[in-house]
């Protein structure tokens, strides 16, 4: 029996985003290439049904975070991943709009200070981003280090959230 996922497509300041919903929550955000396929990649076991009513609500506060509307996201987040990249994605949502973490600090609040480098593999396999801000975590001394949507797209969304003195920042 296959799965459904649903996707929508809505175009953002950092390019088109597609969006993705087990039905009952959301479970992606990719920030499209251009030229890129709209339609996810998958397995044979699922069937993909474009549908913007299932993920109105995701599209809705999305633009409102865009127009500087909205700080934060009220959504059912259900995120697949390992039991610590799951502990990571939390911490992240933890992170304040317009405030970095370096990702020693966000090691440290998973309780794991050591883990810096397994803590980064993670916040870069983060598979709802902005909404699970893994753009606000930058390196030790503040500079703008990995983001899978490139560092030009990770500017802009701290530039967005009045975060862009990123390396004037007090890193905890």
């Amino acid at each position: 029996m296959k799965k459904t996922r649903y996707y929508d497509l809505r175009p953002s300041p950092v390019g088109e985003l597609r969006m993705v919903s087990d039905g009952e929550s959301l479970t992606g955000v990719d920030m499209l290439d251009a030229g890129e396929d709209p339609v996810p990649a998958s397995d044979p076991g699922i069937e993909w049904v474009r549908s913007p009513a299932m993920l109105r609500v995701a599209a809705d506060q999305l633009a409102a975070y865009f127009a500087g509307e909205r700080t934060d996201f009220d959504l059912p987040l259900s995120p697949s991943g390992t039991p610590f990249q799951l502990s990571v994605w939390r911490a992240l949502l933890s992170i304040p709009y317009g405030e970095t973490i370096s990702y020693r600090e966000l090691a440290r609040r998973i309780g794991n200070a050591k883990a810096v480098r397994a803590v980064g593999a993670a916040n870069g396999r983060n598979p709802i981003p902005i909404i699970v801000p893994c753009h606000r975590v930058i390196g030790a001394d503040g500079s703008l280090t990995g983001y899978g949507g490139g560092l030009p797209r990770k500017r802009l969304l701290l530039e967005l959230e009045g975060a862009g003195h990123w390396n004037a920042l007090a890193l905890r």
